[in-house]
């Protein structure tokens, strides 16, 4: 079964979390209770980075003691960050919403050709602006929530306005753990320091935390030419400087990243880490996104294998036909979300075009490829997902764990290997190193082979519904998720007390 366009939803079956609108007259009082306070959220380009942002923003504003402005790009690399900002505007409309303009820059003046990491670095070009616009809101801003890429040019904006600053970290502790070692590993992998080695028998070993493969780091930072590791090379001194970093995550997925950051074993600098995980999926995200419920509700528990590779990511054709013949193969039917393209604005091949007309014979009957957005955390909550083939985009990975959907990895850039790890040493999935960063095209007689073993194991279930139970006691009331966000809101009420 092919799907071009949006399908309907049938919201009994949602799982998301509802939105309450409040009056004009509570938004008035919010702005001048001076139990409220006020922070400023700063996301970076592409979904992976806004979305946790905003579902952050929606947790914030369910509590009433919490004023929230968002600041965004404009422009948006994708048209899907657009939409999303809108249903989220309109869905919450007490937020105050300010556009940072980008100055113009010249690609040819970076290391990179990704549109993605092109705009990140047009955006720590035009920080500057930020402090006029967070001079500009009607109540004092009490503190400044941003991204991991805009560490070191805010760092000082904040400062100069006596604000705390803190990171919402987009992937895993265990990514971070990295990112904090990272200007160490950078220093072994100079040519001028060619007799160390940072790779003892392909292991990088950060203190307090089990070793990483070579494999699992994206060659991107295997190289300090890159623009991602001069970036890097650059932030994480600088993480010192931050009041805390928030990661969407909790102990039972990351118990030992977790652990070790908050004592001190990876890096004494560090600041205080909040596990203010899991983020629930709301209701906000539901409207542009097409589900295919009709479908999934006519297919028996358990039964579909549900594959994604994520926002930005691509597969080669090639791959791509490779990955369905293997769904084919395997005899699960399955929801298949097809991304042809980088930048959705530029996706507009057919599905015949990008999968073949055979590969779409062989599917009819077998699955539903989608060549759209999804709303993946209402697909993940279906009683008829089975498992869950993924790249390992930090986000997917949590919202499995809280739907206690077990997860075959396909990690292909970026975090996502080492986030591959997060999902094998916890249980939640497997990993097959073989499907990975740099490696070759999978076949798709073992990717039949695979899905079969994945879907067919009972113990890979049973810990999914175990990590499920525990994604569920932190989000609860009482769970580390409300306390971490107990201790910010306090923090910051108690900042914007002192600035008046």
């Amino acid at each position: 079964m092919i799907n071009h366009s949006s399908t309907s939803v049938d919201s009994s079956s949602s799982l998301l979390v509802p939105i309450l609108i409040p009056t004009m007259s509570t938004l008035s009082d919010d702005i001048h209770n001076p139990k409220t306070a006020h922070v400023a959220l700063f996301p970076n380009a592409g979904m992976g980075h806004l979305v946790p942002f905003l579902r952050f923003a929606a947790l914030l504003l369910r509590r009433n003691d919490c004023r929230v402005t968002l600041i965004t790009i404009n422009p948006t690399v994708s048209l899907a960050e657009s939409r999303l900002t809108s249903q989220f505007l309109s869905a919450f409309p007490q937020v105050t919403h300010l556009q940072l303009h980008l100055l113009p820059m010249d690609p040819a003046t970076v290391n990179s050709n990704d549109p993605f990491w092109l705009r990140f670095e047009a955006v720590r070009r035009s920080a500057h602006l930020l402090r006029p616009l967070l001079s500009s809101t009607s109540s004092p801003v009490s503190a400044l929530v941003h991204d991991v890429t805009l560490v070191t040019p805010l760092i000082p904006i904040a400062q100069s306005l006596s604000l705390p600053s803190y990171v919402l970290f987009s992937s895993s502790a265990r990514m971070l753990s990295f990112i904090s070692y990272y200007p160490t590993l950078a220093s072994g992998l100079e040519p001028s320091n060619s007799e160390s080695n940072p790779f003892e028998d392909g292991l990088l070993r950060i203190p307090g935390i089990s070793p990483i493969s070579k494999s699992s780091i994206p060659s991107l930072l295997l190289d300090t030419n890159t623009l991602f590791a001069q970036i890097l090379m650059e932030d994480s001194p600088n993480l010192s400087r931050l009041n805390g970093i928030l990661v969407n995550s909790f102990e039972g997925l990351e118990k030992e990243s977790v652990e070790a950051v908050n004592v001190g074993k990876v890096s004494k600098a560090l600041p205080p880490l909040f596990t203010v995980g899991p983020f629930p999926p709301f209701e906000f995200e539901k409207t542009e996104w097409s589900t295919p419920t009709v479908w999934l509700d006519q297919q028996p528990d358990g039964s579909v294998v549900y594959a994604c590779f994520g926002s930005r990511t691509t597969l080669p054709r090639n791959q791509m036909r490779e990955v369905g013949e293997g769904l084919v193969k395997s005899g699960y039917r399955f929801i298949w979300v097809v991304k042809d393209m980088i930048v959705d604005k530029e996706d507009d091949n057919e599905l015949s075009e990008v999968l073949g007309l055979d590969l779409i014979e062989k599917i009819k009957g077998k699955g539903l490829v989608v060549k759209q957005w999804v709303n993946q955390g209402e697909i993940l909550g279906h009683r008829a997902i089975g498992g869950f083939m993924s790249h390992c985009g930090w986000n997917s990975i949590v919202e499995a764990a809280a739907h206690g959907v077990k997860i075959l990895a396909w990690p292909l850039h970026g975090d996502q290997g080492i986030n591959a790890e997060v999902v094998r040493a916890s249980g939640l999935g497997v990993w097959v190193e073989s499907w990975g960063l740099g490696c070759g095209e999978i076949k798709s007689d073992e990717i039949g082979e695979r899905v079969r073993e994945f879907m067919g194991s009972e113990l890979l279930r049973r810990r999914a519904e175990e990590i499920l139970d525990m994604a569920s006691q932190a989000g609860g009331v009482g769970g580390s998720q409300q306390k971490s966000f107990d201790k910010l809101i306090q923090e910051w009420h108690i900042k914007k007390t002192t600035k008046e």
